[in-house]
């Protein structure tokens, strides 16, 4: 990941090869984690035709999106940085880590890959309507959007954590596997909720092909609040700011 640099981005850049390399890296992985992450729902849905009803589902569920996850950064970390999420590419933005215009191009095609997923997900299972996410019996607008803020948050300080801090070391080998398991301990707690989003490029591919849109603004508003939080905190307080060393020559006499 680059220093941080505020910038919307040189002219040369939008049709750069490695702007394009990245922007179609974010696409394939988006469609490889909803395409893994809905499809293991509408499976369930097909298995037990009563979805989300036993721990034995969330598990199975929050499996699926932490094993998928895990390899769509893991596949495109060295390409694009591994986003697959249109909130992490904001709070990347936010942070000064990524420019204007690589952001939008990020946005366009996690949320592209979403909805190709979607489509072929309704293709190869016969035309299951994607189940989308939204608000659990008893849970209000405002429940789901706290979940949501909270949950990315964790998950946007992963990232920074492992992913984009200077001083990761070691630790920029384990950002996809962390990234992934925190995503599936968050489904965990929020499944039963919520759904446990946290992408709002995953809410929305399903959502458009199943044309199931109750709460749906949460998964857009939560996770953008939390990436950015995480992301302003964890640039701004976390990772220090060293002054120069100014090196100064010992006088002779103190050799």
């Amino acid at each position: 990941m680059s220093t941080r640099r505020y910038a919307f981005g040189r002219v040369d850049e939008a049709t750069h090869p490695d702007s394009m390399r990245a922007t179609l890296a974010e696409f394939v992985s988006t469609l490889i984690f909803v395409f893994a992450g809905e499809g293991s729902i509408l499976a369930l849905d097909n298995i037990y035709r009563d979805s989300g009803s036993s721990a034995g589902e969330l598990v199975t569920i929050a499996l699926a999106h932490a094993f998928a996850l895990f390899a769509a950064v893991a596949a495109s970390m060295h390409v694009s940085g591994g986003h697959v999420n249109p909130a992490v590419t904001f709070g990347a933005l936010l942070g000064g880590r990524i420019s204007v215009l690589r952001a939008v191009y990020y946005w366009i095609a996690q949320i592209l890959g979403a909805i190709v997923a979607a489509l072929l997900l309704r293709l190869v299972t016969a035309g299951m309507r994607p189940a989308a996410f939204h608000a659990g019996p008893g849970v209000t607008a405002i429940h789901g959007l706290i979940f949501e803020i909270v949950m990315t948050f964790g998950l946007m300080y992963t990232v920074y954590a492992t992913a984009i801090d200077p001083k990761r070391g070691t630790n920029g080998a384990l950002a996809p596997l962390a990234i992934g398991l925190i995503v599936g301990a968050n489904i965990l707690v929020a499944g039963p909720f919520d759904g446990g989003c946290m992408n709002p490029a995953r809410a929305f591919g399903p959502a458009l092909v199943g044309w199931r849109w109750r709460n749906h603004w949460i998964y857009w508003v939560g996770p953008l609040i939390g990436s950015g939080l995480a992301a302003l905190i964890y640039e701004y307080i976390v990772i220090p700011i060293e002054p120069p060393h100014a090196h100064q020559p010992l006088a002779p006499e103190d050799y």
